[in-house]
C-alpha cells in the first residue's frame, strides 16, 4: 500500500510510494530505464534557446536536469508537491552546476501567470492523478502555456494489452487503468488544447507508454 504525504491540505503519493525509499529513487529509475524515455521526451519536444519550459511532477528534476543541459539557453521550472524529492533536486542541480526554478505544488493548482511558458512536459505523472485531478492539471497547462506553445505527455499506457511486466504488477491500480491513450488525448481536448495526437509510443521495462502532443 502507498503511504501518502501531506503538502498543505492536500495529500499526494511520494515518488517511490513511501518517503523513506526516496534515496532509491533515482538508481531504481535507471535500472528500468526511466533516462531513455526523458531523452525520447526532450527530443519530442523540441526545445529552442530561450524557450521558457516547464515540467509538471518533476520528482528529483531528471527530465529538468536532462533538459537544462541540452539547452542551457532555455529557462527550465520543475514542480512538484515533494518537498524532499525537490530538496534532492537542488542539490543535484547544484553539483552539475545547472540552473533551475524548482517549485513545490500541484499542477491542477499552478503557481505561474497566464501564458508563461513556451513548454510544458509531464513524464509518468499523470497516472498517478484522479480524472478530476487529471482534467484540472491539463486546463492549467493550457493556461500557462503561451499561443503556439505546446504540451509533451508521456505516460503508461492504461490498455491492458499493452502492458509490460513492472506495469501489469501495477494494473490493479484503478488509475492505471483509466490512463489509456484514447482518455488521455480526449481529457486534453477537453481541456482546451488543440490538435492532441499520440505521436508514437516508447516501450520500456516498466511496460508502453503513450506519447502526446496538443497545442495551445
Amino acid at each position: 500500500m502507498s503511504e501518502t504525504s501531506l503538502t498543505g491540505h492536500r495529500h499526494f503519493v511520494p515518488a517511490m510510494g513511501r518517503t523513506w525509499l526516496l534515496r532509491l529513487y533515482d538508481p531504481f529509475t535507471r535500472l528500468l530505464g526511466v533516462p531513455a524515455a526523458h531523452r525520447y521526451l526532450a527530443g519530442e519536444a523540441g526545445m529552442e534557446p530561450g524557450h521558457d519550459v516547464l515540467e509538471i511532477g518533476c520528482g528529483t528534476a531528471n527530465l529538468a536536469l536532462l533538459v537544462k543541459a541540452e539547452q542551457p539557453a532555455t529557462r527550465v521550472v520543475g514542480l512538484d508537491p515533494d518537498g524532499k524529492a525537490l530538496n534532492l533536486a537542488r542539490r543535484k542541480a547544484a553539483r552539475k552546476g545547472l540552473p533551475l526554478q524548482l517549485d513545490r505544488g500541484f499542477g491542477d493548482a499552478l503557481p505561474y501567470p497566464d501564458e508563461s511558458f513556451d513548454r510544458v512536459l509531464s513524464a509518468l505523472m499523470l497516472h498517478h492523478l484522479e480524472p478530476a485531478a487529471k482534467l484540472g492539471t491539463l486546463r492549467e497547462v493550457r493556461r500557462v502555456l503561451r499561443p503556439g506553445g505546446r504540451f509533451h505527455l508521456l505516460d503508461f499506457d492504461g490498455s491492458h494489452h499493452h502492458a509490460g511486466f513492472f506495469s501489469r504488477r501495477r494494473m490493479s491500480s484503478r488509475l492505471i487503468h483509466e490512463n489509456r491513450a484514447d482518455h488521455l488525448l480526449a481529457l486534453t481536448r477537453e481541456a482546451g488544447l488543440t490538435d492532441p495526437v499520440q505521436t508514437g509510443q516508447y516501450s520500456f521495462r516498466a511496460g508502453r507508454c503513450a506519447v502526446i502532443r496538443a497545442d495551445r
